[in-house]
């Protein structure tokens, strides 16, 4: 999370310093319109800015997965910054539209125009002063399309398989705005180096939307394969997906995702792999049946289907200096655990390890697997059962774990759990750095 603080502050400070370079606004005297065009340039900078490193962020850049932690923090990234775009936009578009009200109410006085310069402009100034106007037009339509797909894109009822479509249209969206952006900005600019960030940005954010427009996202890390079993545990509606990939698959770790597409049509979703990389080009998912994609699962999928996977991401790879380890795993947040599980059995480590599950449906069957394993990984295994057994809090681990203190945390589970168990552990004096947390949420 760090790092994600760090980036959205090199970004806005760093646009916010070479605006205050670029522009004049502080040595010349104050006037309202003045006053008024400089923060329309500032706010348009920022907004697209956002827009910008929030697009290129959408192509799922592996580069970028070691600095902000994995995959999952590249997206919590991705929609703050969707936020702070639409913000900020809202922002832009009232300092354009509120001063001309304003003097259409008869509240401001509009200043004379400028009668028309005789100097000489070259030919690219001279184009980009001729297309002002529709720049400004649509500009302004494609602000009203970015507010409304960026609210759906918030709204997590709005189903996820139109979610998949509609957010793809926020590439349109943006090489229109960009076309606004290179006309309208002040032309005094990019000879600055504010022109040349905003430049760098934009031919990013450009071509990061090519690639979303041409669904080339992730190309390089897909593998075609087929469903090879399917297992149904009833009591925790779990299915449990058994995969042969066809195509040549470059490994993963224990605690890593890849997004699985079983239908074209719905697109790719996020799926913990749940089992240990042993080259034999055989992957397994544990879906819980939580959504109303997830729920249909067990009757749409059959043994032999066709499946993509892209991956793998994410950095929730148990390493770590302690010699003591933590895992807290909720519900179907146990995945993770159970592909650590399996490469433990394969290849220990010296790690003293206790994994607590916490299950509101146990599945009798599954637990039993789960106990076994952990035998063989050499894993203490602490199941509590919701209703049954006292709800996990941090006090209550501090109470079962004396050495909780020198242990790295791993939590994998509903996030509203997780935050209360990293605030105690961490409000009692865990290092943060200790506290390791999968931040599941792709939207």
């Amino acid at each position: 999370m760090k790092n994600i603080r760090i980036t959205c502050l090199a970004l806005f400070g760093g646009l916010s310093l070479l605006w205050l370079l670029a522009d004049n606004l502080l040595g010349a005297p104050y006037e309202f319109f003045a006053l008024r065009r400089a923060l329309v340039n500032y706010t348009g900078i920022l907004a697209v800015g956002a827009m910008s490193v929030g697009i290129f962020l959408a192509i799922r850049p592996g580069f970028l997965e070691s600095f902000l932690g994995g995959l999952d923090k590249g997206y919590r990234l991705h929609k703050w910054l969707g936020i702070s775009a639409l913000a900020l936009s809202v922002v832009h578009w009232l300092w354009i539209k509120v001063p001309k009200w304003m003097v259409g109410w008869g509240w401001l006085e509009r200043p004379a125009r400028k009668a028309a310069g005789s100097e000489e402009v070259g030919v690219l100034v001279g184009f980009l002063r001729s297309q002002r106007g529709l720049a400004e037009q649509v500009g302004e339509w494609a602000f009203y399309a970015a507010v409304v797909l960026i609210l759906l894109a918030l709204f997590k009822r709005f189903p996820y398989r139109y979610f998949f479509k509609t957010h793809r249209l926020l590439a349109v969206v943006y090489l229109t705005l960009v076309f606004h952006s290179v006309v309208l900005m002040n032309t005094a600019y990019w000879a600055s180096p504010l022109g040349a960030a905003m430049a760098a940005l934009l031919l990013a954010g450009t071509l990061a939307a090519g690639i979303s427009l041409l669904r080339r996202v992730g190309d390089s890390r897909r593998a075609l394969g087929h469903i090879e079993a399917l297992e149904l545990h009833r009591d925790n509606r779990v299915l449990g997906v058994d995969v042969r990939l066809q195509d040549r698959w470059a490994g993963h770790q224990a605690g890593q995702f890849a997004f699985v597409t079983f239908d074209p049509a719905e697109g790719p979703h996020p799926f913990t792999i749940s089992s240990a990389w042993q080259g034999d080009g055989r992957l397994r998912f544990h879906i819980k049946g939580i959504g109303d994609y997830t729920e249909t699962l067990p009757q749409t999928l059959k043994v032999g289907d066709p499946l993509t996977v892209e991956g793998p991401y994410g950095r929730f790879d148990f390493a770590g200096g302690k010699t003591r380890q933590i895992w807290v795993a909720g519900g179907i947040g146990i995945t993770p655990f159970i592909a650590r599980l399996q490469a433990l059995a394969r290849q220990p480590d010296s790690r003293s390890i206790d994994l607590f599950y916490s299950t509101a449906a146990p599945d009798q069957t599954f637990i039993e697997r789960l106990q076994q394993l952990a035998g063989q990984a050499g894993v203490r295994l602490h199941v509590l059962v919701s209703g049954r057994d006292e709800r996990l809090s941090g006090e209550r681990l501090r109470e079962r774990m004396p050495e909780w203190h020198a242990a790295d945390v791993w939590f994998c589970g509903p996030a509203g759990f997780g935050r209360a168990l990293r605030e105690s552990l961490i409000g009692s004096g865990l290092a943060a750095a200790d506290f390791h947390q999968e931040l599941f949420e792709m939207r």
